[in-house]
């Protein structure tokens, strides 16, 4: 049944619950949207509604959850007049590419004939505008010159109106679920890189309207989440990747913030820019050696990079080091490019065990490798296995050994860059103790 403005529940016992209809209903009453934005959204969600009637399978479970998704916002009382355009953007992409478009992998990234924007596929949640990945493709067009400076204008000229009203500016915004969080939420590292954008096309056209758009893209860096971005430490403020969970710290997301808010604050001279930056750079300053191990570099504390966001915060911190020529960025930067050539070191550490029991094999390895380990006696080979461990101290489960005895053991580790090592050493297994028979 074709939803109808006047819907809604005739109980009296508890209030309706606000729906995208009846929050637009909401919207146009209170004048904070006009007939024809009204009637025109009204009008697409009730076509997508019905496209979700003539699809079967995954084409219409996927097109159901982003209306879904929609339903939750509106219920949370978030559908909001600025979020319109992002959000009837995203349903009107997911009708389009569900009716017609081929069925996606996980994470697959998909662009529209006739438009710049980038497109993210999460399963159970339809396709979604990757913010940063939009930003970053214009951050690459500018890096590619003029030839390609159209493209960027254009990826610009559909991207900024979908920014949100949020925490006193402008904010591109994430409307799906994500790692715990509920939509609608946002990242200073997606909202930087497209203060980084805009930085660029200005520089490329030399068009003060970009730097007008970037200006009004500042409160969010200023406000605490969940609104904003920034957590007040005692050095300065942590920008922090998701407005959801503002304990986590993730430091390739930081560094880059940090990147953007100079890059504008140089063009610009915008004073609070400015000092946006001078906070964001004392706190990395001081939190980038918490993110090297001595053999790698970590994502977030305890976790380490893979080899892609290794290679990542490496160009962060090289272009940090040439910014503001900060020793820690610089040497920090100089550690991890060591380590993509650096072997990963590995240690045996358990040197003895007891015939006929299993044992424990510890190890301790520098970073993230692919361990591998065989265990002979007199040259024949009596267990061998192989697995993936992070850096630190980890273990084989090796099954008893029916004889007591020396036995030589070979360990080898391939780390993410492809870099090799191999260690022997030796096992004395000791003779366990027999069973004694009932009554003796």
């Amino acid at each position: 049944m074709t939803a109808t403005p006047g819907s809604r529940s005739q109980s009296t016992r508890a209030p309706a619950q606000v729906t995208v209809v009846s929050a637009l209903a909401g919207l146009y009453r209170r004048h904070q949207i006009d007939q024809s934005t009204y009637r025109s959204d009204l009008s697409a969600f009730n076509g997508a509604l019905a496209a979700e009637k003539r699809l079967r399978g995954t084409r219409r479970s996927e097109l159901r959850a982003v209306s879904e998704t929609m339903h939750q916002i509106a219920a949370a009382h978030a559908l909001t007049a600025s979020r319109l355009p992002a959000l009837f953007a995203t349903l009107a992409a997911n009708v389009q590419w569900w009716s017609t478009g081929p069925l996606l992998t996980s994470g697959q990234r998909v662009e529209f004939a006739g438009s710049q924007l980038v497109w993210q596929y999460y399963p159970g949640q339809g396709i979604q505008l990757q913010v940063l990945g939009s930003f970053g493709k214009a951050d690459g067009l500018y890096t590619g010159g003029p030839a390609d400076y159209p493209a960027m204008e254009q990826l610009l000229s559909e991207i900024i109106p979908l920014a949100a009203a949020r925490g006193g500016g402008l904010t591109w915004e994430y409307y799906f679920s994500f790692d715990g969080g509920a939509p609608p939420w946002t990242s200073a590292m997606s909202q930087a890189t497209g203060l980084e954008a805009l930085t660029r096309a200005y520089e490329a056209t030399g068009n003060q309207y970009y730097l007008q758009v970037a200006t009004r893209a500042l409160p969010v860096f200023r406000k605490r989440p969940p609104a904003g971005v920034a957590v007040p430490t005692r050095l300065g403020t942590r920008f922090v990747q998701y407005t959801f969970a503002p304990q986590t710290k993730i430091i390739n997301a930081f560094l880059q913030t940090v990147i953007g808010l100079h890059d504008f604050a140089r063009v610009s001279g915008n004073p609070t820019a400015g000092r946006l930056f001078g906070a964001g750079n004392a706190e990395a300053m001081a939190e980038v050696p918490g993110f090297d191990t001595g053999a790698w570099s970590l994502y977030q504390p305890g976790v380490e990079d893979d080899l892609s966001y290794h290679e990542l915060v490496t160009g962060f911190l090289v272009q940090l080091c040439g910014l503001v020529n900060a020793p820690v960025y610089c040497t920090t930067a100089q550690h991890f490019n060591a380590d993509l050539t650096t072997p990963p070191a590995l240690a045996q550490l358990t040197l003895h065990g007891t015939a006929r029991a299993p044992l424990a094999l510890r190890f301790r390895l520098s970073k993230f490798s692919h361990v591998g380990v065989l265990v002979s006696q007199n040259a024949h080979p009596v267990f061998q296995t192989s697995a993936s461990f992070p850096y630190g101290v980890d273990r084989f489960a090796v099954p008893a050994m029916r004889q007591a005895g020396m036995y030589s053991v070979a360990l080898t580790a391939t780390d993410l860059a492809g870099n090799f090592t191999r260690v022997t050493g030796a096992l004395q297994v000791a003779r366990g103790l027999r069973a004694r028979p009932p009554g003796s």
